[in-house]
């Protein structure tokens, strides 16, 4: 079972037990007697049982220093009979290469900023359409190359070349994920609930 599917079943099963957890809240329990005695005695009791509500408590995720290239994701479900709570950390690639090429760029190191920048085909293009070539290295010294000698090398080698992102970052196989993760979790939570 790949990450992806996992951690999408587990949301889509902790929002399904929140919404019925809503749906069921607390109601008070409500008790009514009445007893009679050949005594010619009459009780009416009426007891009123108020339950706390239940808590499930998310864990905290700090994400606030604009230093991280992190994004934090938590959740936490409570019906009456069950709590689940979960939390995740997730690593932004592409924040951390502009943090990381602004470094190299403020140490004087422009050329191996740009280098890391142009790992992204955005970037790549952008830097021929614009006359300037990204760096590459050469295979043959290992040095770096720049200007025309990149720009020949760049046809010499196209396999080097960042590959295109796709337009949509979903694709037909991580949707049918997504829907069986969810169908699963609707299951899972109506087997809960009856």
């Amino acid at each position: 079972m790949s990450t992806r599917f996992r951690n999408n079943l587990f949301a889509g099963l902790f929002v399904l037990i929140f919404l019925v957890g809503v749906a069921h809240s607390a109601d008070p329990i409500v008790t009514n007697s009445t007893s009679n005695s050949t005594v010619t005695t009459s009780t009416d009791a009426k007891s009123t049982i108020r339950t706390n509500p239940p808590s499930a408590i998310s864990p905290s995720i700090n994400a606030s220093n604009s230093d991280l290239c992190m994004v934090g994701v938590s959740g936490a479900v409570q019906t009456q009979i069950l709590g689940i709570s979960t939390g995740q950390a997730y690593s932004d690639e592409n924040c951390m290469r502009l943090k990381n090429a602004k470094v190299l760029y403020d140490m004087g190191m422009k050329v191996a900023a740009v280098a890391l920048m142009c790992q992204t085909r955005s970037v790549y293009d952008s830097m021929k359409f614009a006359g300037t070539p990204c760096p590459i290295n050469n295979p043959v010294t290992g040095e770096g190359l720049i200007g025309k000698e990149a720009t020949a090398e760049w046809r010499l080698n196209p396999k080097k070349i960042p590959k295109k992102q796709p337009a949509s970052n979903m694709n037909r196989g991580v949707f049918l994920e997504k829907l069986v993760g969810g169908i699963i979790g609707v299951i899972l939570l109506a087997i809960l609930v009856i």
